[in-house]
């Protein structure tokens, strides 16, 4: 009997505290709500997360961490593969022990003397140099640096980098900047390895940036340094061994999702990216030495919210939906988590309602309180159901497009409304200064309470109908004075440009292209990577047509297309 009353003296103890739990978060004071915000944020902006970058030990810090909160919040897996979706990337590539250079029997250091540039294939080449200046071929300009060549194939082109204007890239040879059109050229005249070299003293020499999303060549390719230029110049060159062994840096970056399941058959997704940029990933705009970037409002404030909403919703009563709280790695590598998500889903993608996106909400100015909300034209019913969820002083500026650098675009584009929260951008954006002391809590108190507001409000809304937006902001258009229409797959590692989405009354739409055709060739420009596509792009004017040849599954075709 005594046992008796033991148990169940204990399990109303555990219900007991369980309810005062629930009942506590429920009731969070804002002081507390803003406390557990400065929690999260403190956490993992610190120094010992080393910047999250995805695939380092940083990000994996991060991702236990938000493992830990969510058990905590009582979120558990989808599933039996537990928190994490694993994901591989090409975080960039280096130089193998095979990679070298003689001259005349001198090894030259790679580093010092020379290196070998993103353009190159892999491979050993020995033969003789032939010099053919600026590599140039330009009927229009009257200019032919291969005129007079004969017997060149088979030898290794030394050619300068610039151009004979100056390497101005808005000059009469601007076109011939571009050193994979150099190559390409090279190729043709059957050259088998080319060393650039830049006598110039005022245009900068090329980097060796592997985080570019070039495509290699036929060729090994390397550029010589000044002191190694001025032997291949002024000598009589004999003989040459170019050696190329380019390793790619293959990581693995982590999705960390939790699962609360009400048995529904729609799904809501909240997210965040929770990666950053390192000690100054490619993004950073910071021009110093390699510093850590602890992105505390980019995006340690989105992750904060992310943690608070799961226990909200955990323990409320909102149970007319699932909901799967994903924190996403590798946004700031071009949405590579969201990507891989949406292309590897763990549910049917149909079964989800809609997807709420948060990244940056830690700087909402104090004297403005604007918070801006992106994908508002993606269901007839968001613009309703935001102005009654309204919070306090805050002012609300809204965009309808689904499409923006974030990850609700890999939802969008898999026809699932979505919504993207941002309390605007600072001069500390993609830099070391974006620290936690600089976090606006009142201001984020703020916006996760709207949010909370949401979230109640569509309990009862049932599916949200998609659609489409008139996405203008998808391809950097400022940057061009055309635009093709598409939006990009930056986890593309193939050769050309692969479509992820489609813009209605655009060029691309028009004529026909589909999400998952690979760009191969704009006009006369062929398009090998992201970096080709975009200076193809840069070629066109407002009202020019032209051909696009796309790959469409394991057919080329050809479409005529008007800008």
């Amino acid at each position: 009997m005594y046992m008796k009353k033991r148990i169940l003296f204990s399990v109303v103890l555990i219900y007991f505290i369980a309810a005062c739990r629930s009942t506590h978060y429920l009731s969070l004071t804002d002081d507390q709500l803003k406390g557990n915000l400065k929690k999260h944020i403190i956490k993992l902006a610190s120094e010992a997360f080393e910047g999250r970058e995805t695939g380092m030990p940083g990000e994996k810090k991060a991702s236990d961490y938000i493992i830990k909160e969510f058990k905590k919040k009582g979120l558990k897996p989808y599933g039996n593969d537990g928190f994490l979706q694993e994901f591989n990337f090409t975080a960039g590539a280096e130089n193998g022990p095979s990679t070298q250079l003689l001259i005349n029997s001198t090894i030259y250091k790679t580093g010092n003397d020379f290196f070998t540039l993103p353009y190159s294939s892999n491979g050993v080449v020995t033969g003789y140099i032939t010099k053919v200046q600026y590599g140039i071929t330009d009927i229009k300009n009257n200019r032919d640096d291969y005129k007079g060549k004969i017997n060149i194939s088979k030898k290794i082109f030394l050619i300068e980098t610039g151009t004979p204007d100056g390497n101005d890239p808005h000059g009469k040879f601007g076109d011939w900047t571009d050193l994979r059109k150099k190559i390409d050229l090279a190729v043709t005249h059957g050259a088998s390895a080319v060393i650039f070299i830049n006598s110039d003293t005022i245009t900068e020499d090329p980097k060796q940036d592997w985080k570019n999303h070039t495509t290699q060549s036929s060729i090994p390719v390397i550029f010589a340094k000044k002191n190694v230029a001025r032997v291949l110049k002024d000598s009589v060159i004999t003989n040459c061994t170019i050696g190329v062994e380019i390793i790619k840096i293959e990581r693995k970056g982590h999705n960390v999702i939790g699962f609360i399941n009400n048995k529904s058959s729609n799904t809501v997704v909240i997210g965040a990216h929770y990666d950053h940029l390192g000690y100054g990933d490619e993004g950073s705009l910071y021009r110093g030495a390699p510093a850590i970037h602890n992105g505390a409002d980019d995006n340690a404030s989105g992750t904060a919210a992310l943690i608070e909403l799961a226990g909200f919703v955990k323990n409320s009563s909102l149970k007319k939906n699932n909901y799967l709280f994903i924190a996403f790695s590798g946004e700031e590598k071009g949405l590579l988590g969201s990507n891989y998500f949406v292309k590897h889903p763990i549910l049917d993608l149909k079964s989800i309602n809609y997807m709420i996106n948060m990244d940056m909400l830690g700087r909402l100015k104090p004297d403005e309180k604007v918070l801006i909300i992106n994908g508002i034209g993606t269901t007839g019913r968001w613009k309703g159901i935001l102005d009654s969820c309204k919070v306090d002083s805050l002012k609300i500026k809204e965009t309808e497009s689904g499409v923006g650098p974030s990850d609700h675009t890999s939802f969008y584009l898999q026809n699932i409304p979505v919504l993207h929260f941002f309390s605007g951008t600072h001069s500390d954006y993609h830099k070391p200064t974006d620290d936690e002391d600089k976090i606006n809590y009142d201001g984020e108190m703020m916006i996760v309470k709207m949010l909370k507001n949401l979230l109640t409000r569509l309990d009862g809304q049932g599916k949200l109908p998609f659609v489409k937006t008139k996405d203008e902001n998808n391809e950097d258009a400022p940057k061009f004075k055309v635009t093709l229409g598409v939006v990009p797959d930056y986890a593309f590692d193939g050769e050309g440009m692969r479509i992820d989405g489609v813009s209605d009354g655009k060029p691309a739409s028009k004529a026909g292209l589909q999400p998952g055709d690979v760009v191969l060739q704009l006009g006369e420009y062929k398009v090998l990577d992201m970096m080709s596509y975009m200076k193809a792009l840069g070629k066109f004017n407002k009202g020019d047509t032209t051909k696009v040849k796309v790959k469409r599954n394991n057919e080329v075709i050809e479409k005529n297309i008007t800008f």
